[in-house]
């Protein structure tokens, strides 16, 4: 197998729409051959705690509502394009994510994680809810098969968080600073919301050199 990282943001609507495009190459070419694991990139590392409003979050990272409005324009006719519901509308407040990275990153150990990625992207963007809130995290770790009472507990633990904080600035000392970023086998880095086409092309490469090799 070959490793493929992934560094991502549970709020970056680019990697939501990244993922779809991986998945749909994934799902044509079965025989792929990647080990996926989901690392933590924070898009608002100095976000307070509780967050903050969304309209004011944006129009203050875009210069205004104009600006807002043309920043995610591209957004809606990606997430279109690659058949995805996103409701941005629903979204209230911009939370801290330091708690969704413990919350992958643990999933990652039970075996669950493409499947709580998955349903972080859609608690956030289609449902809009809260994914800062421990009682969404672990109702959302319970749909994946995680035991919701655990999490709740480390969740009300601050012992891992400063790991996230420095696998996030560990990725960003890489040389990452914006996500989706892909790290195949760890050397080559492929950034950005790919499309499936580029991902087929790169598992037919992985394939011929594995066949090269034999």
């Amino acid at each position: 197998m070959i490793q493929l990282d992934i560094f991502s943001d549970p709020i970056c609507p680019w990697c939501y729409i990244g993922k779809a495009h991986l998945d749909k190459a994934l799902a044509d070419h079965h025989d792929h051959p990647f080990q996926i694991r989901w690392l933590p990139f924070m898009l608002n590392p100095a976000m307070p705690a509780e967050g903050m409003d969304r309209r004011a979050y944006l129009e203050g990272k875009f210069g205004g509502k104009d600006g807002a409005i043309q920043a995610y324009m591209p957004v809606h006719e990606a997430a279109a394009a690659a058949g995805l519901d996103i409701n941005l509308d629903l979204i209230k407040r911009t939370p801290n994510t330091v708690d969704a990275h413990r919350l992958i990153h643990w999933s990652g150990v039970e075996g669950t994680q493409i499947a709580v990625v998955s349903s972080l992207f859609q608690a956030y963007f289609v449902d809009g809810r809260d994914i800062s809130d421990h009682d969404v995290l672990a109702d959302i770790a319970d749909g994946c098969a995680m035991d919701a009472s655990v999490v709740l507990r480390l969740l009300s633990l601050d012992e891992d968080k400063r790991e996230i904080v420095e696998r996030d600035a560990a990725a960003r000392g890489m040389g990452i600073n914006s996500v989706p970023t892909f790290i195949v086998a760890g050397k080559h880095a492929v950034p950005g919301a790919q499309p499936p086409e580029l991902w087929a092309q790169v598992i037919a490469e992985l394939r011929q050199g594995e066949g090269q090799s034999a």
